[in-house]
């Protein structure tokens, strides 16, 4: 090829690539805005089910809207009157029998109990490099709890955005499906319109399904807590109910964390909650979880595995979120499209 104008192709060329650039830093920008909006679509697509099924029982669009959201943040609003004071006194006394715990020397004896059974983790050596490492770096970890309080604030009002976002969204989303399907060829319109039906469906389907996963597991985990004589059941039945709206690994991680809290009750009490939480998760993966989520989305295992994994790595907990409708809308795309047009070749 000959070149006419080097100047001229070597201006365009470095002008293409500084756009290029600054749209990527464009994006790193906006990343927080861009998560907001993912989050709330997501949630409106969530809340679109339930839409649809006050539509089919002949309420108008407005209606239905009207009636989902007041039920919901009338549920939200609720749950918070009666919880966030129990969750609040029960953290003040956690806090206070974490103190007394360790001043009443209880504490000490538990040490010297895991050192007898496990003397080669649980050494003097080990203890006194956690102690050192506690002063050494005790200016940083005040920091530490500094910013986890400045995260709960900014976590807050990202919440209320993320709310208002959605409100916006859910209203909306016809208008949105419509405008969307304009800039596909007419040719075309058809069949995208009803793979975009198919896919926000089983978005929709997904975080009702993951949701009525997380309420079974914080309301039976409220009750057996509560029998065993767990302290502070009700803030470890939130905690349940939180890690298990993260698919794949929150069940396990929150009951992890809620069987460690259980030690301050006693050494059975732990017992007891571990043993429980062991035969919960084998139900809720061999019974609950495909009798809710097959309805929903129809995805192999090793792919769950692999999504939620690539999306908690690349956008956190919003990415194991909607990883897994994202691989199911990837799969029925090449079901629905990319196989027939295998076929036809």
């Amino acid at each position: 090829m000959k070149i006419q104008n080097a100047f001229r192709l070597g201006l365009i060329g470095t002008l293409g690539v500084g756009l290029g650039i600054m749209i990527l830093m464009s994006i790193v920008s906006l990343a927080t805005i861009l998560t907001y909006i993912g989050a709330a679509l997501f949630l409106a697509l969530g809340i679109e089910p339930l839409i649809s099924f006050l539509e089919r029982r002949g309420f108008k669009r407005w209606l239905a809207l009207l009636t989902t959201m007041v039920v919901l943040l009338a549920a939200i609003a609720g749950l918070v009157w009666a919880i966030v004071p129990v969750i609040v006194d029960q953290s003040t006394q956690a806090i206070e029998g974490i103190t007394q715990w360790v001043q009443s020397g209880d504490a000490l004896d538990l040490v010297h109990q895991l050192q007898q059974q496990f003397p080669t983790i649980v050494n003097q050596e080990n203890l006194d490099s956690v102690v050192k490492y506690s002063q050494d770096n005790a200016g940083k970890i005040g920091g530490g709890v500094l910013q986890v309080g400045l995260g709960i604030i900014s976590g807050f009002f990202a919440t209320i955005i993320v709310i208002i976002l959605t409100i916006y969204f859910t209203s909306s989303l016809p208008a949105i499906k419509r405008s969307t399907y304009q800039l596909v060829p007419a040719t075309k319109r058809s069949r995208f319109s009803e793979l975009a039906d198919q896919i926000t469906d089983s978005v929709g389907k997904y975080v009702m399904g993951q949701v009525a996963l997380a309420l079974c597991n914080g309301i039976l985990s409220a009750i057996f807590l509560t029998i065993i004589g767990a302290r502070f059941a009700i803030l470890l039945a939130v905690i349940a109910f939180t890690f298990s709206l993260i698919p794949l690994v929150g069940t396990i991680t929150g009951s992890v964390i809620i069987v460690l809290a259980c030690l301050i009750s006693g050494p059975q009490t732990a017992i007891a909650a571990a043993i429980y939480y062991i035969i919960y998760m084998q139900v809720e993966a061999y019974i609950l979880s495909p009798r809710i989520m097959n309805r929903a989305v129809s995805v192999p295992g090793a792919v769950v595995v692999i999504a939620a994994l690539a999306g908690g790595s690349l956008l956190g907990i919003l990415g194991a979120l909607v990883a897994i409708p994202v691989a199911a809308s990837i799969l029925l795309i090449i079901k629905q499209v990319v196989v027939p047009r295998q076929n036809e070749l």
